[in-house]
């Protein structure tokens, strides 16, 4: 039987009545449009289904508005939130006339990473590793318009305020157990193994690990993931953030991104350099180093992702690498067998778009790899308290969007190589995040009203 004709027979076996074709737009949101299940045969999915990308920002102009909608047909999952029997299928955004992933579509340019990098014959796999920080709270409240513009975060409760900054804290001074525990479940339905979850450093603050897995297959569980947390957070009257940094006084929260390449089921980031490094790993640390404020656009790609990397005193924003030193902006984990052996960027935020965050740390890493850089001298003390002379030493990460927009548009071409991410995405991404630097520019700012006196 035909993938198409086991999804057909799966919606009639399991009583579905509703197929939700998701995809992800520019900024990392899932979008959808859902059909009759009815409706929904083998030759509907295997030709999917027309959308409006001029109602996605960045996308198509309203004189050539149509989009195609392909499903990855082994992504079909039930979606346990739904009241209606629902499957959801993951799409890659296609042109309708030719049939070939749409440019600006995040999951097929993350598609295009792998292809890249197997076109190189570097590696035929990246398998990619990855730790999201987010934070629950009891309620969040929002308001950005003319006459109101500010924000309430309702307490999270009496006992994960007294945790406050109990990293790892177990019950009864973790209260947010169960929800983490109930958030894996549902993931282990969607097919996603191996999660390590705990309290964070903040209060309300929880952080889950995901087991490696293929880029494009990885981006897809940290959407799950998001989606998932969001859903159970409601289920148990909280909301769940993924925002950076939405308390002043507490640490942010960051979404650690891990890589390893690997040919014909062998890893080769195992070896006998520094940390046990192979020349390719360290060459492949190179290259991150050397388009790092570039990747800022992509892995911290919010107005507030830089209140976390600027104004957090415990962000790893220095550009150096060390094992296992969390302060460096890479670090190589301590790995017990060569099939464990990774380099893990430090600094991206969960509000990163997970398809174009995992392709560019990708692609900075192979460019490193196919120039041959060198990463220089690892950096094994603290570096979150280094006196200015010392400090001088090192780059940092960027210090705004507006910076790190700045340095995308300097340093692209390690991203075009092979129309991974096309000149086309670039220029569409960049202008979608100015309009959202302008939109937050525009609304006054609360404490205004203190310094300026208004209030």
């Amino acid at each position: 039987m035909s993938e198409a004709g086991a999804v057909v027979e799966r919606i009639a076996g399991e009583g579905v009545k509703v197929v939700d074709f998701r995809f992800t737009d520019l900024a990392g949101r899932w979008r959808h449009v859902a059909r009759d299940a009815a409706g929904v045969d083998a030759a509907a999915l295997a030709e999917g289904l027309l959308a409006d990308g001029s109602a996605v920002p960045g996308w198509r102009e309203v004189t050539d508005a149509d989009i195609l909608l392909k499903p990855d047909l082994a992504s079909a999952w039930l979606d346990p939130f739904s009241a209606q029997p629902t499957l959801v299928l993951v799409c890659d955004a296609a042109d309708p006339a030719s049939g070939i992933g749409y440019e600006r579509c995040p999951r097929a340019a993350a598609q295009r990473a792998e292809a890249r990098l197997a076109d190189a014959k570097v590696a035929d796999e990246v398998r990619v590793a990855v730790e999201v920080g987010f934070f629950l709270f009891d309620q969040l409240r929002v308001e950005a318009g003319p006459w109101a513009t500010g924000y309430t975060l309702a307490p999270t409760g009496e006992r994960a305020r007294a945790a406050g900054n109990a990293y790892l804290a177990g019950p009864p001074a973790d209260p947010f157990a169960d929800v983490r525990a109930e958030i894996a479940s549902i993931l282990g339905t969607y097919g996603v193994e191996g999660i390590v979850q705990g309290h964070g450093r903040a209060a309300g603050q929880n952080e889950i690990g995901l087991a490696p897995a293929g880029l494009t297959r990885a981006a897809d569980q940290i959407q799950a993931l998001k989606y998932v947390a969001r859903m159970v957070a409601a289920s148990y009257g909280k909301t769940a953030s993924f925002l950076a940094r939405p308390l002043a006084e507490a640490p942010g929260s960051a979404m650690r991104i891990g890589q390893s390449l690997w040919r014909g089921g062998r890893p080769l980031f195992y070896g006998q350099g520094y940390a046990d490094l192979a020349p390719q790993a360290l060459q492949f640390v190179a290259g991150i180093l050397r388009h790092a404020r570039a990747l800022n656009a992509f892995t911290n790609p919010t107005t507030n992702s830089y209140r976390r990397l600027r104004y957090a005193a415990d962000v790893p924003g220095r550009l150096a690498y060390a094992a296992r030193n969390r302060s460096a902006a890479l670090r190589i984990p301590y790995a017990s067998r060569p099939e464990t052996k990774r380099v893990e960027v430090a600094f991206p935020d969960p509000g990163a778009n997970p398809y174009l965050a995992f392709a560019a740390i990708l692609m900075a890493g192979l460019d490193g790899i196919e120039r041959k850089l060198e990463p220089g001298d690892p950096a094994d003390r603290n570096l979150y308290d280094l006196p200015p002379e010392e400090a001088s030493e090192f780059g940092t990460v960027c210090r705004s969007l507006d910076e790190a927009l700045d340095a995308l548009e300097a340093d692209h071409d390690f991203l075009t190589q092979g129309e991974v991410l096309p000149l086309e995405l670039v220029e569409a991404y960049v202008r979608v995040k100015r309009q959202e630097i302008e939109a937050v520019e525009r609304l006054p700012h609360p404490a205004e009203f203190l310094l300026g006196g208004g209030a």
